[in-house]
C-alpha cells in the first residue's frame, strides 16, 4: 500500500453528496451511540476513523470500561453482523476461521466436506483480549485483517465487505499472555487507550445501568454507506507539505535516521515503519471529512499522532528503567518536528 500523490478534488456533485453524508452519518452515529455510551468522546472519534478508513484497531484498557459494549453497540447502530471471540490459550485457529467437516446427503448417502465458516466471517469482529491466544492463533487474524479473506484447507473464502477487526487487551494482567509481535501490531490502524471516566460521567453510568434499559437505535448509516465512505476518503486531496509532515514524523521515530533527535537515539530500539506515515495521512483525511473539510491540514496528522505511533514506537532498556512511555516521547516528536512551509 503505497502512500499516494494524488492531489484530486472533491469537485464532483456525488462526492460531495457521499461527504455530506459522512459528515451527517458520523453525527448520527454518535447520537445513536450516546443512548448507551456515556463519554469517550476521544476513543468514539478513533474508532469511526477506523470504520471510514477500513483499518482495523487495538483497544487497551482495564477491565469493566465497556470496550466490549461500544464495539457491540456500534454494529448494531450500523445494523452489520457482529462476532465476538474470546481469545484462550486452548484456542484454535479453524475455531476461528472455520473448518471443513463431514456431511451425509440424506437423498444419495454420499458424504462430503462441507466448509463451515468460524465467527470470522462477519462485519465487526471483537477479538476479545486477543493476547491470551498462542501466536499461531494470533496469526490466523492476519489474512483476514490485511486482505479481508481467509484460507482454510487450500481455498480461499472472501469475507464480507465491510469487515473490521477490533481487539482488545487488558493492560494490568500480563502473566499467562502471548505478548503481540511488533509485526502484527503494526496491522493495526489505531492503538486505543479506554481510560477511566469523570466522576460525573461514572455516576451517570451507574445510575443508568441499574435501572430498566431499552434501547431502540436507529440504523442511520449502513454497510454499504460504510464502504462508500472509505471509498471516498482516498480521493481527499492532501498539501504535498502535509504529506511531508506525515511522512517525516514516522521517519524521526527511528534512532538510526539522520535527523533523528538524541532523545529517540536514548530511548528508542525501533522506530515507526512506512505504514505509520499512511495511516496518518489516511486517518488525517477521514478527520477532515469529519470536521466538514475536503482537505487535510497538520492538525489532522498531529491529532492522530498518538493511537498511529504509540504501538509503533519499541522503546528500549533505558526508557523502561526511566519510565518513558511512548506517548511521552511522542510528545517531544511533535516538538522537535518542525511542520514544512505550504510552499514546499
Amino acid at each position: 500500500m503505497a502512500i499516494s500523490t494524488d492531489v484530486s478534488v472533491l469537485d464532483s456533485k456525488d462526492d460531495i453528496a457521499v461527504a455530506d453524508r459522512l459528515k451527517a452519518g458520523r453525527d448520527q452515529i454518535i447520537a445513536e451511540l450516546q443512548k448507551l455510551i456515556v463519554g469517550q468522546e476521544s476513543v468514539i472519534e478513533e474508532v469511526l476513523l477506523t470504520l471510514f478508513v477500513g483499518g482495523n484497531s487495538l483497544v487497551v484498557g482495564v477491565p469493566g470500561l465497556a470496550k466490549t459494549l461500544l464495539i457491540h453497540t456500534m454494529a448494531q447502530v450500523l445494523d452489520l453482523k457482529f462476532s465476538r471471540i474470546q481469545f484462550t490459550p486452548d484456542l484454535m485457529p479453524s475455531d476461528i476461521t472455520g473448518t471443513d467437516i463431514i456431511q451425509e446427503d440424506p437423498a444419495t448417502g454420499q458424504r462430503r466436506l462441507v466448509f463451515t465458516p468460524g465467527p470470522l466471517f462477519g462485519n465487526i469482529i471483537l477479538a476479545d483480549e486477543i493476547n491470551r491466544t498462542p501466536p499461531k492463533t494470533q496469526s490466523a487474524l492476519l489474512e483476514a485483517m490485511q486482505e479481508h479473506r481467509v484460507t482454510v484447507q487450500g481455498r480461499t473464502y472472501t469475507l464480507e465487505e465491510p469487515f473490521f477487526v477490533f481487539a482488545t487487551q487488558n493492560p494490568i494482567e500480563l502473566e499467562g499472555t502471548y505478548p503481540l509481535p511488533e509485526a502484527q501490531l503494526d496491522r493495526f490502524m489505531f492503538h486505543i487507550i479506554m481510560d477511566y471516566l469523570p466522576e460525573e460521567d461514572e455516576l451517570q453510568v451507574v445510575r443508568s445501568t441499574t435501572a430498566i434499559q431499552r434501547h431502540q437505535f436507529q440504523h442511520a448509516v449502513t454497510g454499504q454507506d460504510i464502504v462508500d465512505f472509505q471509498q471516498l476518503v482516498r480521493k481527499v486531496p492532501v498539501p504535498e507539505a502535509v504529506m511531508r509532515y506525515a511522512v517525516s514524523l514516522a521517519r524521526t521515530t527511528r534512532p538510526g535516521a539522520p535527523n533523528a533527535p538524541d532523545f529517540i537515539k536514548k530511548w528508542v530500539a525501533y522506530g515507526a515503519s512506512v505504514r505509520a506515515a499512511q495511516y496518518l495521512v489516511l486517518g488525517a483525511k477521514a478527520r477532515a471529512l469529519t470536521h466538514g473539510r475536503y482537505h487535510v491540514n497538520f492538525e489532522d496528522i498531529r491529532a492522530l499522532a498518538h493511537p498511529v505511533l504509540r504501538h509503533r514506537i519499541l522503546t528500549n532498556f533505558h526508557a523502561e528503567s526511566e519510565r518513558i512511555t511512548s506517548d511521552q516521547l511522542i510528545d517531544q516528536l511533535l516538538d522537535a518536528v518542525s511542520m514544512p512551509k505550504s510552499g514546499m
